[in-house]
């Protein structure tokens, strides 16, 4: 499990292929164990897998190819007094279990809520803000060289920054 999450990357190219019913309900499960603040659990989830929701939910985003190439997207709904650090980690949870199942994945942000919002015909006082982008890789989408992650020496610090 180490290693697979350390290999975990966002991949954007999909086959055009639906993700099967098994792994979607899988993907909600991730989702749905996921810990959360004091477990209130405050999240909701919407699959969406028509075309026409995806472009239109695309509309919400700035870098959002992956919503329109993808046969499924997961907007993630942040729920009345939920929390966006719950959130990403609901984020995290579905692209750990999409690679576990041999699936790509690539988080989304929404930049525009409202637009989010409309689109999702979300209630008033809940938003989403992220979504992730599921699907499975195109042969295209192979591994490809990684450009590594910054030295530890300047990312930690002890007891306090600098120190």
């Amino acid at each position: 499990m180490y290693n697979a999450i350390l290999r975990l990357r966002a991949l954007r190219s999909y086959a055009d292929r639906p993700v099967s019913p098994t792994h979607v309900d899988q993907l909600v499960e991730a989702a749905r164990w996921t810990g959360s603040s004091k477990n209130l659990q405050n999240w909701s989830f919407i699959l969406v897998d028509d075309p026409q929701q995806q472009e239109a939910l695309s509309a919400a985003g700035d870098f959002t190819d992956p919503v329109r190439a993808a046969p499924l997207t997961i907007a993630l709904v942040q729920e009345p007094d939920g929390y966006e650090f719950d959130t990403g980690r609901v984020a995290q949870n579905i692209m750990l279990a999409a690679a576990a199942l041999g699936l790509a994945s690539c988080p989304i942000t929404l930049h525009r809520d409202e637009v989010a919002a409309e689109v999702l015909g979300l209630p008033e006082g809940r938003r989403c803000r992220y979504a992730v982008a599921v699907g499975y890789p195109a042969e295209s989408a192979a591994p490809r060289a990684f450009g590594g992650r910054k030295p530890v020496e300047e990312l930690l610090h002890r007891n306090r920054y600098g120190g």
